[in-house]
């Protein structure tokens, strides 16, 4: 009998574990981004220590109808980047691997999605 409440209690402590909602974290390092502001300038973004994993639509691009995507992605985080050419981490995308090099004027996105793996 006593060894029964003993595996019932390990086993509903397990599931409090299991169950309890795990912390936010973010990605080490910066992911930054251009743009061309309203005045048709370009203009510079950093993240710095963005939260992962997840997707982050980027601000200044987020709507289609109102300006042209950004471009040249730099991931110097310590985790994997995927850059999607539309909001929401939609669209098609790219990989970036952590602490890579600047990526051409050419790669597009409107949004990021933090792998979370290093």
């Amino acid at each position: 009998m006593r060894l029964r409440h003993t595996v019932a209690a390990a086993l509903g402590a397990l599931a409090l574990v299991v169950t309890l909602p795990t912390s936010a974290s973010a990605a080490t390092g910066d992911f930054s981004y251009k743009f061309v502001g309203m005045n048709g300038s370009h203009q510079s973004v950093t993240l710095h220590d963005p939260q992962s994993p997840g997707c982050i639509v980027l601000p200044e691009v987020a709507d289609p109808g109102a300006s042209e995507p950004a471009f040249a992605p730099r991931n110097d985080t310590d985790e994997w980047a995927m850059v999607f050419t539309e909001p929401d981490c939609t669209g098609d995308s790219w990989t970036l691997r952590p602490h890579g090099n600047p990526a051409t004027d050419r790669l597009k996105l409107r949004s990021v999605y933090l792998t979370g793996r290093h």
